[in-house]
């Protein structure tokens, strides 16, 4: 069966963040249905002449839905474009259910995460060795339910990534200090990242609801927590990755340097005992 509906990843805001393969398959739609209060208008310009184009921000659900049947049925292809990657708080799931209640069939073409532009735009690295190798992407409740509540999360001091949540900053801080985060754990909170009213607050726990405050932020924005975004790490608060260590062999490289053993203690035998070496022994 020919693939008709594409949900298409567009990245967090900078049009050259669409993927190659999401930018040819936005080229050859026939209707084109994008989240217009999240993403790039400007990607538009992609668009084949002549194409149909609806923005979702007004519609509900089932109007999506219905436009997406009708499309299909006349024989169109379907460009839906979300924010960012669509598995990732994209509103994916109700609409590919629909499509394989009706039998048509569909595709995915991930994007740029809001999570790594940001990353990107702080310059650091979510999972460096020594310090967290886990990130946890979540957010706080609000019209939407949360089954996984903050606090837990949180006690795990993983690099933690929340959206949706910058509303509610002093609530982070409180659910986030009961965990049991230092006060000087850096924060940073991203606006819009990668459009050109970026905006970037760095800080502290202590201090970060008071800054965002300050800032005007209060949507659209990514709230980073974790050792990895200070800006003054060094080389000696985390370990170097063990994939390029001379001492370290796998499939692709032999190891060039031998690693240098701990030195044993050596203990001598009591007077007139002997033993032959036991093939176990270590020694």
């Amino acid at each position: 069966m020919k693939t008709q509906v594409y949900f298409i990843g567009a990245g967090p805001g900078d049009r050259e963040l669409i993927t190659v393969k999401g930018k040819r398959v936005l080229a050859r739609a026939d209707v084109i249905i994008y989240a217009d209060s999240l993403v790039n208008p400007a990607l538009l310009r992609w668009a084949k002449k002549g194409a149909e184009v609806h923005g979702s921000a007004g519609m509900t659900l089932e109007e999506v839905r219905q436009l997406i049947l009708q499309s299909v049925k006349a024989g169109r292809v379907v460009a839906r474009v979300h924010s960012g990657d669509p598995s990732l708080y994209g509103a994916l799931l109700e609409q590919i259910v629909f499509l394989r209640e009706h039998g048509i069939e569909y595709a995915v073409i991930p994007g740029v995460s809001s999570v790594f532009a940001a990353a990107a735009a702080l310059r650091t690295e979510l999972t460096a060795p020594g310090i967290s190798q886990t990130v946890i992407i979540s957010r706080l409740a609000g019209r939407t339910p949360v089954p996984e509540d903050l606090r837990s999360l949180a006690a795990h001091h993983a690099t933690l990534v929340l959206f949706l949540s910058v509303a509610s900053i002093g609530k982070v801080v409180a659910e986030l200090q009961a965990a049991g985060y230092p006060a000087d754990t850096p924060v940073a909170v991203v606006y819009r990242v990668s459009w050109k009213d970026e905006k970037m607050v760095r800080s502290t726990l202590q201090d970060v609801a008071a800054a965002v405050n300050e800032s005007g932020i209060n949507k659209q924005a990514l709230i980073m927590v974790g050792k990895v975004f200070s800006p003054d790490l060094k080389s000696s608060d985390f370990a170097a990755s063990r994939l390029y260590d001379s001492t370290f062999s796998h499939g692709h490289r032999r190891a060039t340097v031998q690693p240098v053993m701990p030195a044993r203690a050596f203990i001598p035998a009591k007077a007139g005992i002997h033993r032959k070496r036991g093939k176990n022994d270590a020694w």
